[in-house]
């Protein structure tokens, strides 16, 4: 281990991933910005939002789901072959699957009127790319988290159809090296320290931060959950639950 602070690679993956956030502000909030209004004027006409991400992108679909600050009307796709945490071998020849998509689909159905989220850090597994064409064959808006360096990679895994990159309507770049890893271990000849997670949970909370705050600047008041850990906060969300059951 390198004693030098500035050499640690705890400190570099800090940096970079913070250089990543940092980065949003700039060269990704156009595009933040246009799924902020997409998807405010999708709540604001009753729709809902659906997400999707295979492998650790999946835990984005998670990370705004019944979320203490975060909107009620979400309703991530999660499948447990897709999630890592029954078998990852067989999550990755799923993500792979063709046709896997339509089945999806056809347990999980998109209205017209509601968005899809898709998260892929490579945007080139065949479930993510037929998912968005499928949808947005349907005229759903496509907002796809990706990172452009990989997808467009020489490094980059060969697929036989044309990246999610090219498919959504909205594209929101997450910076991240090919491979996702940022750090290098002098000695050691393999990367670590993932960047699309921490990055990509930043993302779709800025997305949602800057919604609500168009639809209450329009008079709407959105559904937002409390932390079920402050005084109210179960009462408060069982009322929303119990709103959303009825409707």
């Amino acid at each position: 281990m390198n004693d030098s602070p500035d050499a640690s690679a705890g400190r570099r993956y800090l940096r970079e991933a913070t250089r990543l956030l940092e980065r949003l502000l700039t060269d990704e909030w156009a595009n933040i910005d246009k799924a902020a209004e997409v998807v405010a004027a999708t709540l604001e006409r009753g729709g809902v939002i659906h997400v999707f991400g295979t492998g650790h992108s999946h835990i984005l679909a998670e990370e705004l789901f019944y979320r203490a600050g975060g909107l009620e009307r979400f309703r991530p796709i999660l499948f447990d072959g897709l999630m890592l945490h029954v078998a990852p071998e067989l999550s990755t020849s799923l993500e792979r699957l063709p046709g896997l998509a339509a089945a999806l689909l056809a347990d999980h159905p998109i209205a017209p009127e509601d968005v899809l989220i898709v998260a892929s850090n490579s945007g080139g597994n065949a479930v993510v790319c037929e998912l968005a064409t499928s949808v947005g064959a349907d005229g759903v808006p496509v907002i796809a988290i990706v990172s452009r360096r990989h997808a467009s990679s020489r490094a980059a895994r060969a697929a036989d159809s044309p990246n999610l990159q090219d498919l959504a309507d909205i594209v929101i770049d997450n910076g991240g090296a090919p491979g996702d890893a940022a750090v290098d271990i002098p000695g050691f000849e393999r990367r670590v320290g993932p960047t699309s997670t921490v990055v990509g949970a930043a993302i779709v909370n800025s997305v949602v931060a800057d919604a609500v705050d168009r639809l209450v600047a329009r008079g709407v008041r959105p559904d937002v959950f409390l932390s079920s850990n402050v005084a109210g906060g179960v009462e408060a969300n069982r009322e929303i639950l119990h709103d959303r059951d009825r409707r």
